[in-house]
């Protein structure tokens, strides 16, 4: 360990806290900072940084150790991941429950090592394999790895409540707001009874993020308010899997979290990363949040999974959740239930993801057109409600194309 490096002080703090930020305009300088704390062992000249950029959020570094006589795999397997935190995302995320977060999955074996924090982001063990692409999601042998994966994560790992992280009041949360007692009492209704966090209180937390400066944003808080509350009248008290119809959820299943790995004569099996976003949750919003990640970042509605695809997916996905978890089930009879489940919540991801690219147009840095990104997000939410209701059909408008594809057969 570094002199320098100290402990959290959270109930995860044997995690070392390396008292260094990172610096996007000076990124090779502070990146080197922060890997010869972790490693002074490491000569700078011989440590190279790639930088990724699938991500939308955050800064994402892989540190390499340069090292004579070495293969690309060994070289990998020292290898380290730098994410240095997306500018203003505490408001939205909550640094201390990801960290925890973590750590949970590393005792399972679902996560790599978490090797430090630092000011603003956090240093992790770099996981070998290929990352997934939006396109790569639709094949069989990847659908039925991605779905015995998740069952793992569903079916083996405790929701974490926030009484676990010490510090943490049951409300907590990144936004100033939450200061206010009206916006933490909003926060712990809208979990109605369950363990907050929560999807149902994670959504309220965001709302009450909601820029409101001008009319029509105080009128769009509103709406958005409204439509929660509907949401959570109707779906949050729905039997599920897991303990009180909730289980320790990924929340951001896109494909570029996913790892694939390919070994000879062994059956294609897959990774998960980031955590920031993971809370207890229905497993039904889980899943449909990751058939709605086919679309990938431009929102190409043709490529959300069909019906049997989500079968497909489905059918694996139970029939692994049912030997982790030695419960005893009607693989048939619980994928039946479960595709209507998922289809129940296939508009949900769009209503979760367009309030966070609201909050993310008012706060990041990074050049994406999250404004956008909100309307498409938000239009599946509303496209999905005008189909369950019927009133698309009385209108005599056409189906928009995510909806069409979603009901295909084949």
């Amino acid at each position: 360990m570094s002199p320098a490096a100290t402990t959290s002080g959270a109930a995860h703090g044997h995690v070392r806290f390396l008292p260094i930020t990172y610096d996007n305009s000076d990124s090779q300088e502070s990146a080197l900072r922060l890997i010869q704390s972790l490693f002074p062992q490491w000569a700078r000249d011989d440590i190279d940084f790639i930088r990724f950029t699938d991500g939308i959020t955050n800064t994402l570094l892989k540190a390499v150790h340069r090292q004579p006589g070495l293969s690309k795999a060994e070289v990998d397997r020292d290898a380290v991941l730098l994410r240095a935190y997306g500018n203003g995302t505490a408001v939205i995320i909550d640094r201390e429950r990801e960290a925890a977060n973590h750590e949970l999955l590393m005792k399972h074996g679902l996560a790599p090592e978490l090797l430090a924090r630092f000011a603003n982001g956090m240093l992790y063990r770099f996981v070998p394999g290929t990352v997934a692409q939006a396109k790569d999601l639709s094949d069989p042998a990847l659908i039925a790895a991605v779905a015995r994966r998740l069952a793992q994560w569903h079916a083996t790992v405790p929701c974490l409540p926030d009484s676990a992280i010490k510090g943490e009041s049951p409300a907590a949360g990144g936004s100033s707001e939450d200061d206010d007692g009206s916006h933490k009492a909003m926060i712990v209704k809208a979990a109605a009874g369950k363990p907050i966090p929560n999807l149902w209180s994670t959504m309220q937390k965001w709302i009450l993020a909601l820029p409101t400066e001008t009319e029509q944003q105080r009128e769009r808080q509103a709406l958005l308010q409204r439509e929660l509350e509907e949401m959570i009248e109707k779906l949050s008290q729905r039997p599920g899997l897991g303990h009180n119809g909730l289980v320790f959820a990924h929340c951001d299943l896109l494909s570029a979290n996913i790892i694939i790995h390919r070994e000879p004569d062994q059956e294609l099996s897959v990774s998960f990363i980031d955590y920031e976003y993971a809370t207890p949750s229905p497993a039904a919003f889980d899943i449909s949040n990751h058939f709605a990640e086919f679309a990938g970042y431009d929102c190409d509605y043709a490529a959300i999974p069909t019906r049997s695809q989500r079968h497909a997916f489905i059918r694996e996905y139970i029939a692994a959740y049912a030997k982790l978890s030695a419960t005893p089930m009607d693989v048939q009879e619980e994928t039946v239930k479960l595709m209507r489940e998922v289809d129940v919540f296939r508009g949900v991801p769009g209503f979760y993801w367009g309030i966070w690219a609201l909050i993310q147009a008012t706060i990041s840095h990074i050049a994406f057109d999250y404004a956008s990104y909100a309307e498409l997000r938000l239009g599946e939410y509303w496209a999905y409600k005008a189909e369950a209701d019927g009133s698309r059909e009385k209108k005599g408008e056409e189906k928009p194309l995510r909806e069409k594809t979603w009901s295909r057969d084949e």
